[in-house]
């Protein structure tokens, strides 16, 4: 394969060009080493390097203007803004950036294309008065001030630009405008070397202008890279703007074209592959790069090309270990790196002036690992201590208090910012030269961490000398969205040999370089091409008028750069992301559909899911031993309670995490309420309400009395469980307010209950039982615990309740097959709970006449005093027998015993229930 640029230094050497006095432009930098690479082979003497420039090198050198960051643009032209708007219109610089960013590019687009600004100005304030308020009678202040603006824009722009042009600095458009004007005296001054360009394609009307300058007065040659089959086709995008150049430009009337190609007709192995996602992608890549790397030599022919630069961290970890050698041209984003993070929690903890911090921010700074060695073995503490104590916002006193030996660090970590981002800068250049001191501990082992610490430390120093030249940074929110802008511009350049092994770019920098084997990543609509973006103040249709870019241009920019990539390669590999998304169709691009319907080569197509292997669920099985025996046993004597064993009822594997291996689990900091801690405050309520009254008959003007102590007493259990969670704003105020009516409802409902000649008298409140179970198969003693809500006697019935501050129905405390008690969790578990409680009561003082157990649920108060009942069988009709005889509590401890005797079998193993 011969490339592009060979094509080109042989053509200048047989016409006898001396190429070490040549100036060669090229459309970027990367092109020009390729260039110099390619000399050694055509020229095979000792030769001076003749000067390889990129284009805009090349234009900045005929401007005499230095180009400045598009950050720095910004504070300029706020600078201009300011002195020319009167003061009641003029916009905060938070709030001027948003929309001067596109105004920029409006600027930029009239001055590389040489629109007469006067015209367009005048032309865009005439739309807005038409569109907008021109007629209307008594305008606002704001249609005043919009209108302002529009008519104003004239004066900004020319404001702006001599102000630059004093400076000798510029933006790219008004870089190119000066560069025609003093292309005359360039042309003058010129010591008669050629300028030789190569492989454009797009030219702005300024580059036009230069370079038809150059050509008239024999100063230079130019080379276009097209082939034939897109040249003849007067549809296609490919060849769009040399055609337009071929049939415009004076210097074709009198000389030839260079070139027209016969590349692309050429047999060619097209490959297109639907993948799914981007990590598909990219694992795609690295599955085809593992054949090709069978051969190296192949490597450096073969060119990975990105549709889009997220997919090159997912790409780097999807390379395999057989290629030795990478060269990756595109950068790797600033904010990418994990110090980006860091520095965004820290912004957004600091935005607003505070007093507290949320504990999840804290966590998330405190765990960063740039700043968790900083604290050495604090952090863990730092946490475990914010976790115990249920803290949900932090001032920095509480911080200190946490880690006592960590002032100066939590100082520049959460002190205050006082809005001001001078305090921001320093803080940040602080925090960086802390890091900095402990990763020189070990310098060798902590080298890439130090080259993140240093770009970061670059980026701060740049905002600090913009704040100090403009002052226009008035509060923290204005600098985070300065420094996001400039760290979006900012990449981290990898080291290699460029000309060594395979390459990986993105579209762009694939510019006049021809490779025999491309692989192109997301090649869908809206990616390549990006499809329509309307990111201007300048109409579409005054675009058109003025012969300014519009999207379709841009597409049959990208549409250039794909088939010029495919002209001379062999093997090529087209990869498209097949899932939708809210950022991406899942559509194929037009680019695809293209080649297709084109019919010159046989496309292979493809769609290729990643290998998904069908996962069984492995249910855990745990063998019993001795051991696991002799904890049960512990546990036995200590006693099983109705939780335990509803526990094991749901899935045994359960029990043995909790009980036999006494793993708890993991508090998290509740920031609303959870439904236990509101279910502990009632039940801790209403134990101080009727703790006092055990054994006494219960009267309506003692209900009545605790009425006024509901607010008070949910406060004071709230405090004592929720420890420092707030309970005054947000859901848990609506939790706390919950929580007082459910009490106060149900003492409305004993109020009632007693109002209608009901006797209560309150037996127990809160009391604990245990009782031991003989059972004959086990050598072991085995007691049954368990704490009861209430026991008290309505009209001489004696009745065991369970408060639930969840709702339950009725059919929930109703038992029809005795075999299922102890197996059926969700049907069974309410009925276990109260029948063990009814147990132990017998047990301990026998009853001699039927009882009745139940449950009041907080969320169906309105179904009173929810009975066990035994039925005969499903159905509304079934016969129900709600009291609690001796033989109820003989058929429950049969089915207890055999789930004891289960949970004690060595033979029987815990097996996870699959639930």
């Amino acid at each position: 394969m011969t490339s592009f640029i060979n094509d080109v230094l042989k053509d200048l050497h047989t016409n006898k060009y001396n190429l070490s006095e040549l100036i060669f432009v090229l459309p970027s930098k990367r092109a020009g080493i390729f260039l110099r690479h390619e000399l050694s082979k055509v020229e095979r003497k000792t030769l001076f390097s003749p000067q390889i420039i990129s284009i805009e090198e090349f234009v900045s050198e005929l401007s005499q203007l230095k180009s400045v960051s598009n950050t720095e643009l910004l504070f300029e032209f706020y600078e201009t803004y300011k002195k020319l708007t009167k003061k009641e219109a003029t916009d905060t610089f938070d709030s001027f950036a948003k929309w001067a960013q596109i105004l920029l590019q409006d600027f930029n687009e009239i001055d590389r294309y040489l629109i007469t600004q006067d015209h367009l100005f005048d032309y865009l304030s005439a739309i807005q008065d038409l569109k907008h308020w021109s007629n209307k009678e008594n305008q606002t202040t704001f249609i005043k001030n919009y209108l302002y603006f529009w008519n104003r824009l004239k004066i900004y722009y020319e404001a702006f630009t001599s102000s630059l042009v004093d400076k000798k600095i510029g933006y790219q458009g008004l870089i190119y405008r000066e560069a025609v004007d003093n292309i005359e005296s360039y042309i003058q001054n010129s010591t008669n070397k050629m300028h030789v360009f190569l492989g454009f394609n797009a030219l702005n009307k300024s580059e036009e202008t230069i370079i038809q300058e150059l050509l008239q007065n024999d100063l230079a040659k130019i080379y276009w890279d097209i082939d034939q089959v897109f040249f003849n086709d007067k549809n296609h995008d490919a060849s769009l703007f040399i055609r337009q150049h071929t049939s415009n430009w004076k210097h074709y009337k009198t000389n030839p074209f260079n070139w027209i190609t016969n590349n692309y007709s050429l047999k060619k192995n097209i490959n297109v592959i639907g993948v799914p996602k981007q990590v598909g992608q990219a694992k795609y890549i690295g599955s085809l790069l593992k054949q090709l790397s069978k051969d190296q030599s192949e490597l450096k022919k073969t060119a990975v090309v990105l549709g889009e630069e997220q997919l090159l961290m997912p790409l780097l970890n999807s390379i395999p270990d057989t290629i030795q050698t990478v060269n990756i041209t595109m950068g790797f984003p600033l904010k990418s790196i994990p110090l980006a993070a860091l520095f965004e929690s820290i912004f957004q903890i600091h935005k607003k002036v505070t007093t507290g911090f949320y504990y999840k921010d804290v966590i998330k700074i405190i765990q960063h690992s740039f700043i968790k060695p900083l604290f050495d073995s604090q952090a863990e503490s730092m946490i475990k201590t914010i976790n115990e104590n249920n803290i949900i916002y932090l001032s920095i006193e509480q911080l200190k208090q946490i880690a006592p030996n960590y002032d100066a660090l939590i100082n520049v970590l959460f002190g205050n910012w006082e809005s001001s981002a001078n305090v921001a800068i320093n803080n940040c250049k602080s925090l960086i030269l802390t890091i900095k001191e402990h990763l020189d501990k070990d310098k060798e082992k902590n080298l890439l961490q130090l080259e993140y610490l240093f770009r970061f430390n670059t980026l701060f120093i740049e905002l600090e000398r913009l704040n100090a030249t403009y002052a226009h940074i008035e509060n923290v929110a204005t600098l985070f969205s300065i420094y996001k802008e400039l760290l979006a511009s900012e990449t981290l350049d990898f080291k290699g040999e460029p000309l060594d092994g395979l390459q990986i770019m993105g579209m762009l920098e694939s510019r006049v370089l021809d490779f025999e084997t491309i692989i192109i990543s997301s090649v869908n609509e809206g990616i390549l091409p990006a499809g329509k973006s309307n990111n201007s103040f300048i109409p579409f249709d005054v675009k058109l008028e003025n012969k300014l870019p519009t999207y379709k241009e841009k597409d049959a920019v990208y549409t250039y750069h794909f088939y010029r990539l495919l002209q001379r390669a062999k093997n090529i590999y087209v990869i498209y992301n097949t899932e939708v998304d809210a950022f991406n169709t899942g559509e194929k691009s037009r680019f695809i559909t293209q080649l297709e319907l084109e019919g010159i080569h046989t496309i292979s197509q493809k769609i290729v899911a990643p290998q998904t292997p069908v996962l069984s669920k492995n249910i855990i099985s745990i063998k019993k031993d001795n051991d696991v025996l002799d904890e049960i046993k512990k546990y036995a004597l200590k006693g099983f309670s109705p939780s335990a064993l509803t526990s094991y009822i749901r899935n045994p594997i359960d029990f043995y995490y909790q009980k036999v291996l006494k793993i708890k689990e993991h508090d998290d900091i509740e920031e609303t309420v959870a439904a236990n801690t509101l279910g502990t405050v009632i039940h801790n309520t209403l134990e101080d309400f009727y703790k006092p009254y055990e054994g006494k008959q219960l009267t309506e003007n003692a209900v009545l009395n605790m009425h006024p102590k509901i607010d008070e007493t949910v406060k004071h259990h709230f405090k004592d469980l929720y420890k420092e969670g707030d309970i005054s704003t947000g859901k848990n105020l609506i939790v706390f307010e919950i929580a007082k009516r459910y009490i106060s409802n149900f003492l409305d409902l004993e109020i009632q209950d007693l109002k209608d000649g009901n006797s209560i008298e309150i037996v127990a409140i809160e009391t604990e039982n245990r009782s031991q179970i003989e059972i004959p198969e086990l050598n072991f003693p085995v007691y049954i615990t368990g704490k009861v809500d209430r026991i008290d006697k309505r009209n001489g019935i004696t009745r065991i309740i369970d408060y639930k501050s969840g709702k339950v129905e009725q059919n929930k405390v109703e038992v029809i097959n005795w075999e299922e008690l102890t197996t059926d969790y969700d049907a069974y578990s309410k009925s276990f709970q109260v029948l063990t409680y009814a147990y132990l009561m017998h047990a301990k003082t026998p009853f001699t006449t039927p009882i009745e157990a139940g449950i009041i649920s907080f969320k169906n108060l309105s179904a009173g005093f929810l009975k066990f009942a035994k039925k005969d069988r499903a159905g509304s009709y079934a016969k129900k027998n709600t009291s609690i005889t001796n033989d109820t509590l003989d058929c429950y401890l049969l089915e207890l015993k055999k789930m004891i005797l289960e949970i004690c079998n060595l033979e029987i193993p815990f097996t996870e229930k699959d639930i």
